[in-house]
């Protein structure tokens, strides 16, 4: 095999690293995005028994974002295996208690139920804020576009911007603001 073939097989399957910004992104809606990269379903040379995905790292899985009332309304189940050992918990709660459990059950239940379902989440690092260590972040080629843009805050344009927006209505001196 000549040198070029081996550096395109190498490039063919080689793992490459991914990184993902969750800020105000809904995870039930990223999940299939996050999959298609840790599965490889956009590479080439998928195949189902084919173990060929790559790594996704998740940021700022702290500040995502579900829609409507689902903080109150989506309930997550969990099972001890002993006689009246079912639990059941909100999503508020669950993400009081870990930040990153959503993200991870929304990629997991995305995921078909194979075999390899288990050991391609493994390839999976969710981290609740940006602090990520070093040895993974050498490693990252390459960026996944969010699915929704995070709309800017008032308080995070300058003030020289925020001047130049007209207004609608211009209150009196004397008025005040409840």
């Amino acid at each position: 095999m000549s040198l070029l073939r081996k550096g395109q097989q190498w490039g063919t399957f080689a793992r490459i690293w991914h990184i993902f910004d969750a800020t105000w992104q809904d995870p039930y809606r990223s999940a299939p995005l996050i999959k298609k990269y840790l599965m490889g379903l956009y590479k080439p040379i998928y195949h189902p028994m084919n173990d060929c995905g790559d790594h996704v790292i998740v940021i700022n899985s702290k500040q995502i974002a579900l829609r409507g009332d689902e903080w109150q309304k989506r309930v997550y189940f969990h099972h001890t295996t002993y006689c009246g050992g079912a639990t059941w918990t909100l999503a508020w709660e669950l993400h009081s208690k870990d930040p990153t459990m959503i993200v991870k059950k929304a990629v997991y239940s995305s995921m078909d139920g194979n075999l390899q379902r288990r050991y391609t989440m493994q390839r999976l690092h969710i981290f609740p804020d940006d602090n990520v260590p070093k040895e993974m972040l050498e490693n990252v080629s390459n960026q996944i576009r969010q699915l929704r843009r995070v709309p800017v805050r008032l308080y995070d344009i300058p003030q020289e911007q925020q001047a130049q927006i007209p207004r609608l209505i211009k209150y009196p001196a004397d008025y005040e603001l409840k």
